[in-house]
């Protein structure tokens, strides 16, 4: 946290960390955010359940990865804390493990302290950077983690704001290049493959205030994974990934999530 540049926050367009949490029912957003996020709920009523199924993703999948012997997890697109963080389940299982949290929205930075709270035997830190900056990530993440043995790489709900244009392919690769053998990829993506009308309406709606929403299918979002031994049972819709390591969300019935998760492993 040392050395990171002063605050400041753009509230003239949505960001969608803020819409994010939002959705969540949190109060770190602006009145612009949630104008954006009504805008969302009127093309699908679903969308603040998507964003609890992603993160109920996130809370299993770290689950998992810790039970299976990960202690280090680098976690970009972090978004505004809403407990439990990262940290807190992978600790609750290693009390050892180290974890990275990286977002470019200022205002997460301004709520990071609450990223901060490990275990005495464990470690947290908050990067403030941008999944498209690869290079300033993973020597950032370096002063933290030991990438001589395996972390976790945490893409959550991110990737579909990086479009091909911007290389999303070529930034996950740059990244799990960077880590070794027994290292996990984990990520969800949201997906018009359910819902194409809706989508192509969100996609407009997003680009006309700056925010790029690159909505993949199944196998486009399985690419990803391209080198990776996936874990069972492969990509599925989120809530369809070890539901038995988590509670149902809220909300959520047997509808599909426009979405997929899963998680892959480095040989």
């Amino acid at each position: 946290m040392t050395g990171q540049p002063p605050i400041e926050i753009d509230t003239s367009k949505p960001h969608p960390a803020r819409m994010y949490d939002w959705y969540l029912g949190g109060k770190d957003n602006y009145p612009v955010d949630e104008e954006m996020g009504r805008q969302m709920l009127a093309l699908d009523p679903r969308v603040p359940v998507m964003a609890r199924v992603n993160r109920a993703f996130m809370h299993r999948a770290t689950r998992w990865l810790a039970q299976n012997g990960v202690r280090q997890f680098l976690d970009i697109g972090t978004g505004i804390p809403t407990e439990p963080n990262l940290h807190q389940v992978a600790q609750r299982i290693a009390p050892d493990a180290r974890i990275v949290y990286c977002d470019n929205d200022p205002i997460v930075l301004a709520h990071a302290a609450a990223l901060l709270r490990s275990t005495p035997e464990g470690a947290t830190e908050y990067l403030q950077a941008d999944v498209r900056d690869p290079d300033a990530i993973v020597d950032g993440a370096k002063k933290v983690l030991n990438f001589s043995r395996p972390v976790a790489l945490s893409l959550v709900a991110l990737l579909h704001f990086v479009s091909d244009e911007d290389g999303a392919r070529t930034l996950v690769d740059r990244l799990l290049a960077e880590l070794p053998s027994g290292s996990c990829l984990m990520m969800t993506h949201a997906t018009a493959d359910f819902t194409p009308e809706e989508s192509a309406a969100a996609i407009e709606k997003l680009k006309a205030v700056g925010v790029t929403l690159a909505l993949r299918s199944r196998e486009e979002f399985a690419r990803f994974f391209d080198g990776l031994e996936l874990v069972e049972p492969g990509v599925q819709v989120p809530h369809q990934w070890h539901p038995e390591l988590g509670e149902p969300v809220p909300g959520q019935d047997d509808g599909v999530v426009p979405g997929y998760g899963a998680v892959g492993r480095k040989a």
